[in-house]
């Protein structure tokens, strides 16, 4: 006879806590999924073993007997701690991280095994001599994944430096060893293309897939090959970190600095950050692999949290391609009201002619538009933290979302006086019309969201693309992550300024990650590539240091506002929303929350609370949003955690509270 706590799988803030239950089998351990007897109806709940216990206090009484095991499903101890390590880093339940790491669907009721990408035979993969450079970085990797030491490499290497290889090469070490591997890509277009380059390398039966895309029953029975040790490596986007691996030796994340490895779903966790705290109960080596590293991994680096390692030369020995910047204040005052410049028409024309593609990019992230002076490119900001202003059409106002100030859109603008001031906006498919009309004979596809809702399409117009049946594609930041097309001439950058003026302390570190990544697409075959950037600020200092390849400028101008104002990576900022079906109530809420928290924190932290303020997205799905905005330093982390959490419990334990409430630390996006 022994005791386990369990996790009742209950999506209710009121049994969030460990349930101790009396156990007569003896096969039950940490992980096991089993059926218990639950609450005064003795319902039978699904439930998750956490702890074995050699005793219990003699005053428990009234305790229930566990009364079924699931065969199939378990977590590993190293999921189960994980799952306590997220419960406390970000705020969430526990079945919330249980979930992660657990199956969606079912078995086939038929029996059938449901195989995704079966037909892939993968591409022609032989091992290529390393660079000085690869040999280096491989010489640096080697030693910790030989002796199951935990580390965290950067790898900092430009557009086609042959960072893949690298990727491949250590999962190779790794199953020499006997090791499990997780090779991870921001976003599921790229899948495809991981898939068939390591199969080509490690053939199909040693690879399973894991991402959103698959049907349920796909993922159920890719999930159970896994967990029976039938592969060797598990490719994913962001949920194949949770990949019911055992013995991992290492888990790369490609192209790290990308906003899609962070969740904006319970539980809004942080893809690296469950990556490094699995490596580490593991004892393996993280690979955080990219052209534009995210300034919080630059800064661990600098600290020597994470070891930096640099590939500055393009595998082929390829120049990077070279990059123009066009002021499109100058075009609008030659009459050109156009979306393209004459520049980039050119580019465009001489490209086709010698049968030659173009990308070009457009980035419409988010919902909200920028205002701006088309003559003299001023931007409305906010006098309070310098951020654009967002056009709030409901108000016949921009507002800053961040602390509330708001002003009437002039009808002249402050600076020029010119009367081309307006809310500013244009999308791919309107670039995708304007290309079709000036090059009536050339094929045009678009990749954005609106183009990739079935199944299949992502890589038919990738396929499409890389076969030469299309010579123009136009997209989103879908074309600027990671995608290796050698007959790409040309990048447009069709407006570099929509990604600048999103309302986001982070936007001048997407666009220069943006323009980077997309720039980067362009000559990596025999053919020398060229970039048009078309800007109204094109002296903004992120614009400048990614037409001239300089990360350093850019991550030394950027770290140095981000001290001077306590952003991340020199705090968490937190952002927590305050929810309800009336807008009274939503703010109520809020304001209540703040009070809350300056109590439990004391006075002299308020300096430290931004808000409360309606969220950028004032209503979302029916429901008012206030938000909250908490700048946490390194050292009050577990004091505000504590604090955060209490008064989370308190709001949705509270029957009589009518708001919800909702924390993100370190979102993404403020949207």
């Amino acid at each position: 006879m022994k005791y386990v706590n369990v996790v009742i799988d209950n999506n209710n803030d009121n049994t969030d806590n460990l349930y101790t239950y009396r156990c007569e089998d003896d096969t039950v351990q940490v992980g096991t999924k089993v059926l218990v007897p639950f609450a005064k109806g003795n319902r039978i709940k699904d439930a998750y073993v956490f702890q074995i216990l050699d005793r219990i206090d003699e005053g428990l009484k009234g305790i229930k007997t566990i009364v079924g095991i699931d065969p199939e499903i378990s977590l590993s101890e190293e999921a189960v701690a994980a799952c306590v390590w997220m419960k406390n880093r970000y705020l969430c339940r526990y079945i919330d991280a249980v979930n992660c790491f657990t199956p969606s669907g079912t078995s086939s009721k038929r029996g059938k095994i449901r195989t995704p990408y079966k037909d892939f035979t993968g591409e022609p993969n032989d091992r290529k001599p390393l660079t000085e450079e690869q040999k280096n970085v491989m010489e640096a990797i080697i030693p910790s994944l030989e002796q199951n030491e935990h580390k965290v490499f950067l790898i900092h290497g430009v557009t086609s430096s042959g960072k893949t290889e690298i990727y491949m090469r250590a999962i190779e070490e790794c199953i020499k060893k006997d090791k499990t591997a997780v090779m991870l890509v921001p976003e599921i277009s790229l899948t495809t293309q991981t898939i068939e380059r390591l199969m080509g390398r490690f053939g199909h039966g040693e690879i399973a897939v894991l991402h959103s895309k698959l049907s349920l029953g796909e993922r159920y029975d890719e999930w159970m090959r896994i967990k029976r040790g039938e592969v060797k490596i598990v490719i994913g986007a962001r949920s194949g970190v949770f990949a019911p691996l055992t013995n991992i030796g290492v888990i790369i994340l490609d192209e790290e600095h990308e906003t899609t490895y962070k969740s904006d779903m319970t539980p809004k966790y942080d893809t690296i950050e469950v990556a490094v705290k699995r490596a580490e109960l593991n004892q393996s080596v993280v690979l955080l692999g990219s052209a534009t590293p995210s300034l919080t991994s630059s800064y661990r680096a600098d600290r020597g949290v994470y070891q930096r390692l640099y590939l500055r030369e393009r595998y082929n020995k390829a120049p990077l391609p070279a990059v123009e910047i066009v002021d499109m204040r100058e075009e609008l005052k030659r009459g050109n009201k156009t979306m393209f410049s004459v520049a980039l028409y050119q580019e465009m024309k001489q490209c086709l002619e010698k049968r030659r593609q173009i990308i070009l990019f457009l980035n419409r992230r988010g919902y909200s538009t920028f205002v701006s002076c088309r003559s003299c490119g001023y931007v409305m900001n906010c006098k309070e933290c310098g951020i654009s202003l967002t056009f709030h059409k409901s108000l016949g106002e921009a507002v800053c979302h961040f602390c509330g100030y708001h002003e009437k859109i002039p009808s002249l603008c402050p600076e020029c006086h010119g009367k081309y001031i307006k809310h500013f906006g244009t999308g791919t498919e309107k670039v995708e019309e304007a290309a079709k009309e000036l090059f009536p004979d050339a094929v045009v596809d678009r990749l954005d969201l609106d183009t990739t809702t079935k199944k299949g399409s992502i890589d038919k117009i990738l396929n499409n693309f890389k076969k030469g049946k299309t010579n123009i594609l136009v997209g989103t930041q879908l074309v600027a992550k990671g995608l290796d097309f050698a007959n790409v001439s040309l990048v447009g950058v069709v407006s570099a300024d929509i990604s600048l003026n999103v309302p986001d302390f982070r936007s001048p570190e997407r666009t220069f990650q943006l323009i980077t990544q997309a720039a980067g697409r362009a000559g990596r075959g025999e053919n020398p590539g060229k970039v048009i950037i078309q800007s109204y600020t094109p002296e903004h200092y992120s614009i400048a240091a990614a037409a001239k390849h300089d990360y350093q400028a850019f991550y030394q101008r950027e770290t140095l506002i981000r001290e001077q104002i306590g952003y991340p990576p020199f705090s968490d900022l937190i952002q927590i929303i305050l929810s309800s079906e009336t807008e009274e109530e939503a703010q109520k809420g809020s304001e209540k929350t703040a009070l809350e928290f300056i109590a439990k924190a004391g006075q002299e932290e308020e300096k430290y609370l931004l808000g409360p303020n309606p969220a950028p997205m004032n209503k979302v799905k029916g429901l008012y949003r206030y938000q909250l905005l908490i700048k946490c330093m390194p050292e009050k982390r577990e004091f505000y955690f504590q604090i955060l959490n209490e008064i989370k419990l308190g709001i949705s334990t509270n029957k009589n509270v009518k708001y919800l409430i909702s924390i993100d630390i370190n979102p993404y996006s403020f949207l």
